[in-house]
């Protein structure tokens, strides 16, 4: 889940998965999969960071459930087996 913030200051938070557009009419719009729209604070570009920094921490953090359970398969297929300081840590607000 990500934390946004609507265009009154309330924060809420939203499976990013289920984004499936967001547009600036100048306010941002998103709009899940199942057409419900979602007025927010955030810019779209402040939006796309947010998405991108909780979809690394996501795949970091199953290289390191992976590497503390001996299953080197994921480090291996991602290339980043010797890499154990690859560490993503999402934005808290």
């Amino acid at each position: 889940m990500i934390s946004l913030t609507r265009l009154n200051g309330e924060r809420f938070a939203v499976n990013p998965d289920m984004i499936q557009r967001a547009d600036a009419t100048p306010d941002t719009i998103i709009t899940l999969i199942d057409g419900t729209k979602l007025l927010i604070a955030e810019s779209i570009d402040r939006l796309s960071g947010i998405v991108l920094a909780h979809r690394a921490s996501v795949a970091a953090m199953a290289i390191e459930i992976a590497e503390q359970t001996g299953d080197d398969s994921l480090a291996t297929v991602t290339g980043l087996h010797d890499r154990p300081h690859l560490h993503a840590t999402p934005e808290v607000d």
